[in-house]
Parts: C-alpha cells; structure tokens; sequence
C-alpha cells in the first residue's frame, strides 16, 4: 500500500542524496547482447533505503523470468553462459509486456515512498541493461518509464575507482561481500550484489567525509 500523499517527503535525505533520483539496481540476462534482436529472459530489479544515520541499504527485490519476444534471437552461447533453458517446464514465465508493466509498478511505488521525483539506473556495466530495458519498452510501446532514459550509475566504473576491480565477483570479494560464482548469472541473485556493492561504495564515501545532508541543507532546500 502506497503511504498518504502528506507523508511522502520530497525533502527527505534519500530524495537530496541524488538530486531527486532514487537509484534503482537493475540486472538482465538475456538471449545475446544486442537488445534490438535479442531476448530478454530474466530482469530484476533492487529498491533501497536510507537509515536515520544517512547509509544506504538494500531494500525489495523484484525478479521476473520473461517470455522471449516474437522473433526474439537467442544464442546458445548465451544459454550457457546463464544457464537459462526457456522451454524448461519449471520456467514461469510471463510475456514481455506484463513483466515490465508490474516491474515499472514496483519502482513507481518506491520512487514516491522515497520522496524522489524519478528513478535512475544502477547497474554493473549499466548501460548493457539499460540498452533492454529501452527496447523492451519500445516493443511494449510503455509511455511511463520510471528510469531516466539514459544517465545511469554504474558499478563497474565505481568499483574500479573504490577497489581496483572491474568484475562484479571480484568486486564483491575485494569489498568483503560474499558471493558465489555457482548462483551467479541469476538476475535476482547478481542484483542484489550489485546493490550490496553500491551501496557500500556510497556510504563508505560518506564515512570519508563525502556528502551529508545536514538539517540546515534541507532547510534551505525547503524554502
């Protein structure tokens, strides 16, 4: 349930953090890696939030297995590499539209309960699964993308300055969070390490001195 409109603050910390953007993790596994021709098969999608003390944390996870669009390309190479079967019979499912119809819901919702305006993109190698989202949006022919259309945050470029490392396991190892390479390549899964990773990364650059909002800023902000 969505709170009262007089609860939503568009002053709150979470909505300054980002100039009005609420950075929404986004992971794709698809059927190769051109978005015009190729399938989408897994999206999900990572929410997070703002403690009282200023630092992010991971939220809600939204994941989706997707039906591969009519006359979708689908490389085995790809299959292999995701593990993905899309005539398994355990496989649910759901067609392309429906997928980022609910997806775009969720974010909506969690855009208004931070208070921000928009959200914007996080991914590791960002713009691959912004390049999907924009084409499946453009099949579906959605006039309300939530996501800002081409500015993302990308972790790889981040963990490449805080840790030296471009991979997103070897990031995550480097920085101390766990992962495995065995449930990689899951959309769920690498989502919310991406989102773990960012949000490590960006509260770490606050405990060395970078951006607080102080009550004086969102003041000021207010007026």
């Amino acid at each position: 349930m969505n709170p009262p409109e007089q609860m939503r603050d568009p002053h709150s910390p979470l909505a300054q953090r980002f100039r009005g953007f609420l950075p929404v993790i986004v992971d794709v596994e698809t059927g190769g890696f051109n978005a015009q021709t190729d399938a989408l098969l897994e999206i999900a999608a990572v929410t997070i939030r703002m403690d009282e003390d200023g630092f992010l944390h991971r939220h809600e996870t939204f994941a989706f297995q997707v039906e591969p669009f009519e006359g979708a390309n689908i490389e085995q190479a790809a299959l292999d590499f995701t593990g993905i079967d899309p005539d398994s019979p355990d496989r649910i499912a759901e067609p392309e539209l429906m997928v980022m119809t609910d997806l775009f819901s969720a974010v909506r919702r969690a855009v208004k309960e931070s208070g921000c305006t928009r959200a914007v993109m996080v991914g590791h190698n960002a713009h691959f699964d912004l390049g999907f989202v924009n084409a499946a949006v453009e099949r579906c022919n959605i006039k309300r993308n939530p996501f800002h259309p081409f500015s993302v945050f990308d972790t790889a470029t981040l963990a490449g300055l805080a840790f030296g490392q471009t991979v997103l396991a070897k990031a995550c190892k480097t920085a101390g969070i766990e992962f495995s390479n065995s449930a990689a390549h899951c959309a769920a899964y690498d989502a919310e390490k991406t989102a773990d990773l960012f949000c490590l990364i960006v509260n770490r650059w606050q405990t060395l001195g970078g951006w607080c909002a102080s009550d004086d800023e969102l003041d000021e902000d207010a007026e």
